[in-house]
């Protein structure tokens, strides 16, 4: 038994290394001198290595899904209804467009699963936002903390634009790995500037290991705001004002 392809691999290579020394009965020579002279008289391999898989060609659903033996794999919904080349290995699937690998799953040997990715379907719900909590790819996709409370906190000061803000949010994990994401979040969060626009500035200020503008500390010469709390007695010194206006312009 082995825990994945991986471990059983290396118990198949182990194995045949150890065979290589064996003399078989009837023989003077090992497996491994023989497998040599054997070898010197084959014909050279090819120049492009064995595409070990299964290839079908199929197209993608209205739902932007490819059927495998039963089994529903995701694509980006921009390939919706195109012509598509599915690879079947033993351990994964890709789903190719001309020479560009569009998705990649883990093959499920179950029957009648649907496996989604989830960013396949954030481009679609950009548009439609109001389905993001219904989203059937979404149901069961695990992220940091960090996500709900951003999301709340758009929602509370965006109200419904909030909630789209957050969506694109999400799209950034289709450029960026979720670590980077995460971080920039964190970062947005404490510098009190929580948006779509300044957590992709976080991540490419990251990425080029540049300061981040974002951070008024970096900038000493700035002054500080100073924002007071309202009095009702200041909205009677704006009356005044208002009220003298009025009165010059009517006697003008």
């Amino acid at each position: 038994m082995a825990a994945d392809f991986n471990a059983l691999n290396a118990k198949l290579l182990d194995g045949y290394i150890k065979r290589q020394q064996a003399k078989l009965r009837g023989q003077t020579e090992t497996i491994a001198e023989r497998m040599k002279r054997d070898t010197a008289a084959l014909m050279a391999l090819p120049a492009v290595a064995f595409d070990a898989c299964h290839k079908i060609s199929t197209r993608v659903s209205p739902l932007s899904l490819v059927r495998y033996r039963s089994n529903d794999y995701s694509v980006p919904t921009q390939y919706g209804h195109r012509e598509v080349l599915v690879k079947v290995y033993v351990d994964r699937i890709d789903i190719c467009l001309g020479t560009d690998i569009i998705a990649r799953h883990v093959r499920s040997y179950s029957r009648e699963e649907f496996i989604y990715n989830p960013l396949h379907y954030l481009a679609l719900l950009e548009q439609k936002p109001r389905a993001l909590d219904q989203a059937a790819p979404l149901q069961g996709w695990v992220l940091p903390e960090v996500f709900d409370r951003l999301r709340r906190l758009l929602e509370i000061r965006m109200e419904r634009r909030g909630r789209k803000e957050y969506i694109q949010v999400l799209r950034l994990l289709e450029n960026f790995n979720p670590a980077q994401v995460e971080q920039a979040i964190k970062q947005a969060l404490g510098f009190g500037t929580i948006s779509f626009d300044a957590i992709k500035h976080l991540i490419l200020c990251a990425i080029e290991r540049r300061p981040a503008k974002l951070d008024l500390t970096l900038h000493p010469y700035l002054p500080r705001a100073s924002v007071k709390s309202t009095e009702p007695r200041s909205y009677l010194s704006l009356l005044a004002k208002t009220n003298k206006k009025v009165t010059e312009a009517y006697y003008d």
